[in-house]
């Protein structure tokens, strides 16, 4: 069995696991209607601060709305590494965060410090990772979760005096915003290239991503 096969099987067991929709985190708890793709022309999917992995001049944008608290982002993480390996030069991802979780906005202000250090992928590596031991819901430790950065190579130290920076402040800010502005009422939810996911699942997110990469290859 490959790799990508065995994630997408477990991830659709999780799903299953979770069955009628409680597997996503749904802030409003009454089966959100999903955000209408015709929210991407509206300029609020992509900001000049938002994170990026992947190939920044990449043809195809993978926009996910993550909660670094949120179990169903954390059982997506592998998923999206792995289509991004599989198109290497072609997918590019964005984060955007949604804290909808009691203590999420700590948890995005110490991504934010890592990647001021240039330590952002492995500190949220470290963090999706040891989510179930710091993310508890109602009771979060998020002195945890800063030892898991520091293991990570974040020097906590200097990240602690600049967390509650103006500029990080202003980031929490303006993706809280287009959040809103998005109507994003559960976590994770992915656009690709401006179009919403509609038909949540890992094997719906890899098809949305290859007919897009498709019709860039089409179009060079």
């Amino acid at each position: 069995m490959s790799k990508r096969l065995l994630v997408i099987l477990t991830a659709l067991i999780v799903v299953a696991a979770f069955a009628g929709g409680a597997f996503l985190y749904d802030r409003s708890g009454k089966g959100a209607e999903p955000a209408s793709a015709a929210t991407a022309a509206n300029g609020t999917l992509v900001r000049p601060h938002s994170p990026v992995i992947g190939p920044p001049e990449a043809p195809v944008t993978i926009v996910e709305f993550f909660d670094p608290m949120c179990e169903a982002c954390r059982a997506f993480y592998p998923i999206v590494k792995q289509i991004m390996a599989d198109f290497p030069k072609d997918v590019r991802l964005v984060l955007r965060y949604t804290p909808f979780h009691e203590g999420a906005d700590t948890a995005v202000r110490i991504l934010e410090t890592a990647r001021a250090q240039g330590r952002f992928e492995p500190v949220l590596e470290a963090l999706m990772a040891t989510q179930p031991e710091w993310a508890a819901h109602g009771a979060p430790d998020l002195d945890k979760a800063w030892g898991y950065a520091k293991v990570a190579g974040l020097l906590v130290q200097r990240a602690q005096s600049e967390a509650s920076s103006p500029e990080i402040t202003r980031v929490l800010e303006q993706d809280i915003a287009d959040v809103k502005a998005n109507n994003v009422q559960q976590t994770p939810t992915f656009f690709v290239n401006g179009k919403a996911l509609t038909n949540f699942g890992p094997q719906q997110l890899r098809d949305l991503v290859q007919r897009e990469v498709d019709q860039v290859r089409k179009g060079s």
